[in-house]
């Protein structure tokens, strides 16, 4: 049997903001109004003409990157890094050259065996991240937004039936945080989308690199479920890394492409010389092709493995609708998206939550 939510509502609507202790967490949905960054995200797992999941995607290069990179950047700089500063700070003080070298090595040799014990530790932490991580591209449902039927699919962890929500009623969020460490102020930033049912919040989050990019995963989805992006590659390859003909997946034809690419920036002098080569040290230090090659194992053992069945009534309510059926926006979206696209365009380096305000404001019929 169907669970449908459709007496949802939530307390919180567009652009209002709630505070806590180490941030803020600012309200995108309900409604679902534009906003002014550019659509990316690279969690849509499935795009079709009647819905899209996200979440439960496939592995990408730069996870890769991460994991394997960061450890043997991190030990490089330790091991290498310690003893150049060392030598710069003998040869400022002292002046004698020789001593200064002395110096360096003296470091290097004491530095070698700490970063090496980092580099393998590091890369054992990240080893488990993907190892869990691997298991979720076959355990999780992803959630499901059908455009046709203006609804959105939710499956609980431990749930035996799908959740059915009204789209215009799902609560989207941005959240930005930061915290005080030993080594100076950290930042987090993420996404979210949910609802409350039976007292508890059924939701879904992501971690994002910056605020930009939470605010772009949100547009992303509403800019498809409100038919004004019909094209997967313009959300998930930005830089035209696939060619026609390529997998639709990352992989080792994704660096080639890169590559060629730069290469063809460099004869048109869209870029310098010095940024050629820190792409080079970037990949150096990323393991060159290996992420590469890995994403493209990784996605065949998933194919091999298998994905989580979908529930019955997710298959059923995810089939197509004749034109004829597909649910239509609400006057009141319709009418205040319109207002928040104008001021947009009058004033495009505003922030959103004061757009949505002075739409709420001015709107005489809210």
């Amino acid at each position: 049997m169907n669970r449908s939510v459709e007496n949802y509502v939530s307390n919180n609507r567009a652009g209002d903001v709630e505070y806590f202790s180490a941030g803020r967490q600012t309200y995108l949905a309900p409604l679902p109004l534009p906003t002014s960054e550019h659509p990316f995200c690279p969690y849509i797992s499935g795009y079709n003409d009647a819905f899209m999941d996200f979440g439960g995607g496939e592995p990408n290069v730069f996870s890769y990157q991460l994991w394997l990179g960061g450890p043997l950047t991190c030990s490089c700089l330790v091991a290498f890094g310690g003893p150049l500063l060392g030598g710069c700070i003998g040869l400022m003080l002292d002046g004698n050259f020789e001593k200064s070298w002395q110096f360096m090595i003296e470091i290097f040799l004491a530095f070698c065996a700490p970063a090496f014990g980092m580099w393998l530790l590091g890369s054992f932490i990240f080893l488990l991240v993907w190892f869990q991580a691997h298991n979720l591209f076959t355990k999780v449902i992803p959630t499901r937004f059908n455009r046709q039927r203006r609804e959105v699919c939710f499956m609980p962890d431990g749930a035996t039936e799908p959740l059915f929500v009204p789209w215009e009623s799902l609560s989207a969020w941005v959240v930005q945080a930061q915290g005080a460490t030993q080594y100076g102020v950290t930042r987090q930033y993420g996404m979210g989308m949910g609802f409350e049912h039976e007292g508890e919040l059924v939701r879904v989050e992501f971690q994002c690199g910056s605020l930009q990019l939470a605010i772009s995963n949100w547009e992303a989805v509403r800019g498809y479920m409100e038919y004004e992006l019909n094209d997967l590659s313009t959300l998930q390859d930005p830089l035209g890394l696939q060619e026609p003909g390529d997998p639709p997946h990352e992989g080792l034809h994704t660096f080639r492409n890169a590559r060629a690419g730069l290469h063809r920036r460099l004869r048109e002098k869209e870029v310098g010389r010095i940024y050629a080569f820190f792409w080079y040290v970037y990949h150096v230090m990323t393991l060159w092709t290996l992420p590469n090659h890995l994403v493209e194992w990784e996605i065949k053992r998933i194919a091999k493995v298998g994905r989580r069945a979908l529930p019955p009534a997710m298959q059923a309510w995810s089939e197509p609708l004749p034109p004829e059926q597909w649910a239509k926006p609400s006057s009141e979206l319709l009418r205040l998206s319109a207002k928040v696209k104008a001021l947009i365009k009058r004033h495009p380096r505003t922030p959103i939550t004061e757009i949505y305000a002075e739409v709420y404001r001015n709107d005489s019929r809210t």
